[in-house]
C-alpha cells in the first residue's frame, strides 16, 4: 500500500504528526509512506526513517498535483484539511481520510468562552484519522531527528553551560503569544541557572536586548560578587540567529530544561522528552497543542473573560492591556 500525508505547515503542526507516520510504517504490512509538506518545512522531515519519500510544495499547487498524480497512491491521509489539501484530493481521486479541524469549537471558544473542544491533544486526534486502518498509538510519542551535521558540541557553549543548562525559546509567531522582554528578563532571573537563548533571525534584536541585561563586566566585580553573594546564578549565552532550526534541537536535546512559548520548538522539546515549563498568552492549552507525553509545567493567566481572544494570535493586544502576559505568575522551582 502507497500512503500519502498531507500537512504542509508548520514547524510543530508537522512535528505533532510524527506518530501517525511512525504508527502506520510500523504497523501496517508492505506500506509505503510519503508526505507532502511545504519546502520550507521539508528538513523537519528528511531524516525520519519512517517515510520513503518526501514530495515538496513549491509556488505552485497543481506542479506538485501532477507529481503526485504519477506517484499512485492508495490511501490520502490529510492532517491539514484545508483548500489545497482538498483540492489535491479531488483531483488524485484516491481513497482518502481527513483531520477534523474543530473550527467551530475553536470558534465558539474564542468568540463565546463556550468550550465544547474535546478533552484530547491533537496527537490523539491525528490517530484519530487512521483509526479504520486499525493503527493504534504506541507508547513512544513524538519524534524529530537530527542530521549529523547538525548536531552542536557541548563545546560551542560557554564552560559556564557545559555541565547544565536551561534553554529559553525567546520567539514566536505571533506578538500575542510572545512574553514582553521585562518578562523574559524576570523569567531568566526566576530561573537562576545558566540559561542559552533560542529563536530565529527575527527575534535577535529582543535577544540583543536579554544579552545585554545579563552582560558580566569586569568594571562591576564587586557588583557582580553582590549578586554572587544574594545567589543570582543566572548567566545568559544568546545563541539566537547563530543556529539552524535542526542545530537548535540539538541545543534543546542537550538542555536540562526548556521554557518556551507555544511554539514549534516546544514540540521539538517534547519529542526529547524534556521538562518543559510552557508560556502561553492568547491561546490556550484546551486548543489541545500542549507538550505531549513529556514532563511539563503550564504557565497561563486563568482570571481573564477575554482569553483565548484567538485560535492564532495577534500583532497586539485586542483589549491593549496584554494581562495574559503582563500579569502572569511564575511559580516554579528547578532544583540542583
Amino acid at each position: 500500500m502507497k500512503i500519502l500525508i498531507l500537512r504542509f505547515s508548520s514547524i510543530g503542526d508537522i512535528v505533532l504528526t510524527t506518530p501517525v507516520v511512525r504508527t502506520l510504517k510500523t504497523q501496517l504490512q508492505e506500506v509505503e509512506i510519503h508526505f507532502a509538506t511545504k519546502a520550507a518545512y521539508s528538513s523537519l522531515l528528511r531524516e525520519n526513517p519512517y517515510i520513503d519519500k518526501i514530495h515538496e510544495l513549491g509556488d505552485s499547487l497543481g506542479d506538485l498535483v501532477g507529481h503526485l498524480r504519477m506517484a499512485r497512491f492508495d490511501l490520502i491521509i490529510d492532517l491539514h484539511n484545508n483548500l489545497r489539501t482538498r483540492i489535491i484530493k479531488s483531483r488524485l481521486s484516491v481513497r482518502s481520510h481527513s483531520f477534523g479541524k474543530l473550527n467551530w469549537e475553536k470558534w465558539l471558544l474564542t468568540k463565546f468562552k463556550i468550550n465544547k473542544l474535546p478533552n484530547m491533544h491533537i496527537v490523539d486526534r491525528y490517530m484519530e484519522t487512521v483509526a479504520d486502518l486499525d493503527v493504534k498509538m504506541d507508547n513512544l510519542g513524538l519524534d524529530f531527528f537530527i542530521p549529523e551535521k547538525d548536531e552542536m558540541a557541548m563545546d560551542w557553549l560557554p564552560e559556564s553551560h557545559q555541565s547544565g543548562f536551561a534553554a529559553l525559546v525567546i520567539g514566536a509567531k505571533f506578538k500575542t503569544k510572545q512574553m514582553p522582554i521585562t518578562r523574559m528578563i524576570e523569567l531568566c532571573d526566576r530561573i537562576n541557572k545558566p540559561v542559552v537563548l533560542l529563536g530565529g533571525k527575527e527575534d535577535e534584536a529582543v535577544a540583543g536586548e536579554l544579552e545585554e541585561f545579563f552582560r558580566q563586566r569586569d568594571s562591576t566585580k564587586e557588583f557582580e560578587e553582590g549578586l554572587d553573594k544574594l545567589g543570582k546564578k543566572t548567566l545568559v549565552f544568546n545563541a539566537v540567529g547563530k543556529c539552524n532550526l535542526n542545530q537548535s534541537a540539538s541545543l534543546i536535546k542537550q538542555s536540562n530544561w526548556v521554557f518556551t512559548h507555544d511554539t514549534g520548538l516546544m514540540h521539538i522539546a517534547a519529542a526529547f522528552k524534556k521538562p518543559i515549563f510552557s508560556v502561553w498568552g492568547n491561546t490556550v492549552p484546551a486548543f489541545g497543542m500542549y507538550p505531549y507525553r513529556t514532563q511539563f509545567t503550564i504557565f497561563e493567566n486563568n482570571n481573564l473573560d477575554c482569553r483565548p481572544c484567538s485560535k492564532i494570535g495577534y500583532d497586539q493586544c485586542p483589549k491593549g492591556h496584554f494581562k495574559c502576559m503582563n500579569e502572569l505568575v511564575f511559580d516554579f522551582y528547578l532544583g540542583e
